[in-house]
């Protein structure tokens, strides 16, 4: 199905920032004593959206788990995992935290990327943790309403645009007449207000600030879709994996221990969205988090490319026996 896909940037960057980088959790007054000698501490460089999710990442770097397998975490920010997959093939970076997409359009280009593990999943019911969202007074309170308007997706022809797209078509809607820009999260709410979009689909903590400014949640279309969506996954190359695969044994048993301990300590993930996120405690307070998990739904990804291909997203569904290498 033919949409229009308008990429703007609006003030968004548009490459990953190799600025402002978080040093690893070992060096976190609250991170406990490890008995490495620092000689067998190896940095990895991860690529990592400035969003509530990665909020697990930074706890467990504050809680000792990297240090605890001998890593040293560097975030890089970035706008998305598509972005991020240059970086990985250049070797600039080691892993990317990103939406399945970047993955699905490199395997289909013959790119050496891989899915190496989940990181967070959607919520099958109740609130989400993305939304469309619109001003109050706007007038778009359902999905049908998005025909014919701006809508901003933070990166255009990935699961944003897709599932909203479905969820517009389901509520007897043009999907068509969308027109999609692609804005970075934090700039969503300016962009509203100065007229420039019409809509945008956000997650934490942006959609809990625009709907708290007297906004519209106008559908959760990940939960609309597909209930339980990969939100973000673990990327990295294949090459990677068979050149050194102690570091991603190493990456993959840390990240799986920092995500089972997020999951269980929601207190400690907020914690660290308030430090590196500079939000207030009362509003990381009401952030819905995600599912954090390391093992990759399958077949939800394979739903998620079926309906690529249904709308014209994807010319194809991925090799899914080679992209996906859970460790």
């Amino acid at each position: 199905m033919k949409k229009a896909l308008t990429a703007v940037a609006l003030g968004a960057a548009a490459v990953l920032a190799f600025s402002g980088c978080t040093d690893s959790g070992a060096s976190s007054a609250t991170a406990p004593a490890d008995d490495s000698s620092s000689d067998d501490m190896r940095t990895i460089r991860i690529a990592a959206l400035p969003i509530a999710e990665t909020g697990a990442l930074w706890g467990a770097m504050d809680a000792g788990i990297f240090a605890e397998h001998n890593l040293e975490v560097e975030v890089v920010p970035a706008q998305g995992g598509a972005l991020a997959i240059p970086a990985l093939l250049s070797g600039d970076i080691e892993i990317a935290i990103g939406q399945p997409f970047g993955p699905f359009r490199a395997d289909l280009q013959g790119l050496d990327v891989v899915m190496i593990g989940d990181y967070a999943n959607s919520l099958p019911e109740g609130g989400d943790v993305n939304a469309v969202v619109s001003l109050g007074d706007s007038g778009i309170e359902s999905p049908a309403d998005l025909a014919g308007k701006r809508v901003a997706v933070n990166s255009l022809g990935a699961a944003g645009d897709l599932t909203i797209m479905k969820t517009v078509e389901d509520d007897g809607g043009d999907s068509s007449t969308i027109e999609f820009v692609e804005v970075a999260f934090p700039d969503a709410q300016a962009q509203l207000e100065a007229g420039n979009i019409d809509a945008a689909w956000v997650p934490d903590p942006f959609m809990s600030q625009i709907e708290g400014a007297g906004g519209n949640i106008v559908v959760f279309p990940y939960q609309a879709t597909i209930p339980g969506l990969s939100l973000l996954t673990s990327i990295t190359t294949q090459d990677l994996i068979d050149s050194d695969p102690e570091l991603i044994a190493d990456y993959s048993a840390a990240m799986t221990e920092a995500l089972e301990w997020a999951d269980a300590n929601e207190d400690g993930v907020r914690a660290a969205i308030v430090e590196n996120m500079g939000i207030p405690e009362e509003a990381a307070a009401g952030i819905t988090l995600p599912k954090f998990t390391s093992e990759l739904n399958i077949e939800n990804l394979q739903k998620l490319a079926d309906m690529a291909v249904e709308f014209g997203v994807l010319d194809a569904v991925p090799d899914f026996e080679r992209l996906i290498q859970q460790q």
